[in-house]
């Protein structure tokens, strides 16, 4: 990109939009791509450009409408549309319902090539169709080729070592859910089942279908011949409810572990909900919720329900990942999931 006189740029290609502002007229009156034609010189002189910039001839220059197709290209997914270039910067919106995620390590390694930007929402954020999830642009008016270049070799490399995607919207699953909520204080009657509606409406937010809601004592057989129920029945989610602490008759992690599940990990660096379990039957999900999740507007049940809703099972170190952005600030007006909690 060259700055020239305008007097001396007849022939020449203009590398930007030129606006005007008059008789309340506002908007471009050339529009990049013009070549500057004798009679223009008066007209750019009149709204005062006395100087414009012109393509190089072999600059290896690109403009950065260009440069942001070609960023939004490095990524395009089926679940988000993209607008027009506007400014210079194109935004990714989600078209469906799901979990946001992004390779930090990918985007960490593009933002740091010259005069390239692109943002995003959190990673594991979950996301309502109609959001905006990313932006894309460069910095000047225009970027060495190479910069976009090496853009784009990072992003081939890191699908030649079968990495995730710089970003993606993971939908949601429709999932099958059994509720076994325990207690001898509940099952017996003594006290009044709080769990129930906090569940339902928990799981409100997502497509699921409840297949039952069962009530068990402290009995490891009961709760095991519940679960064993639910499975038979087709559920994609188990949630216990209850009987998650350290004490001897809370006996729900040991009935989960003799249904034969796996268990992930039996508390997470997250308060509240610390005492959480995370379990898998196969493809059958588990949650051990703990009691905060009553009194609590917001617990890491709620942090883990997204990525639970896409069926991408959860491992030891992505649950150890909750730590930074485990600690909930417990404001009086939840904003939950616009905060700090839960950002893994």
């Amino acid at each position: 990109m060259k700055k020239i006189n305008v007097k001396n740029a007849i022939g020449m290609t203009l590398c930007h939009d030129i606006t005007a502002m008059y008789d309340g007229f506002k908007g471009p009156i050339f529009k990049r791509g013009h070549i500057i034609e004798e009679k223009d010189v008066d007209t750019l002189l009149k709204i005062g450009k006395e100087h414009i910039f012109i393509f190089e001839k072999d600059a290896n220059e690109i403009h950065e409408e260009d440069a942001a197709t070609r960023l939004m290209n490095l990524n395009k997914i089926k679940n988000a549309t993209y607008t027009d270039v506007s400014e210079g910067k194109i935004t990714a919106i989600a078209n469906v319902d799901g979990m946001f995620t992004v390779n930090t390590d990918l985007l960490r390694k593009i933002n740091s090539i010259d005069d390239i930007t692109i943002s995003t929402l959190p990673n594991h954020y979950p996301v309502k169709k109609g959001m905006k999830i990313s932006n894309m642009r460069i910095v000047p008016l225009v970027t060495d080729e190479k910069n976009i270049l090496d853009a784009e070799k990072n992003v081939k490399e890191s699908k030649d070592n079968n990495e995730e995607l710089l970003y993606d919207i993971k939908e949601y699953k429709n999932l099958k859910v059994g509720v076994c909520i325990t207690g001898s204080e509940i099952f017996k009657g003594r006290i009044k089942d709080k769990f129930e509606p906090v569940c339902r409406e928990k799981l409100s937010h997502f497509p699921s279908e409840i297949i039952d809601v069962k009530f068990s004592d402290d009995d490891e057989n009961m709760i095991k011949d519940i679960a064993s129920d639910f499975i038979n029945k087709g559920a994609d989610l188990i949630i216990f409810t209850g009987g998650m602490s350290v004490d001897p008759d809370d006996v729900t992690p040991s009935a989960i572990r003799n249904l034969g599940a796996k268990i992930i990990t039996h508390g997470v660096p997250a308060q509240p909900g610390n005492m959480t379990l995370v379990a898998y039957k196969d493809n059958v999900a588990m949650l051990g919720i703990p009691g905060a999740a009553i009194s609590m507007k917001t617990t890491i049940f709620d942090v883990l329900l997204p990525q639970i809703f896409t069926k991408i099972k959860f491992t030891k170190n992505d649950l150890i990942n909750l730590a930074a952005g485990g600690t909930c600030q417990l404001c009086a007006d939840c904003h939950f999931p616009n905060c700090t909690f839960g950002r893994y």
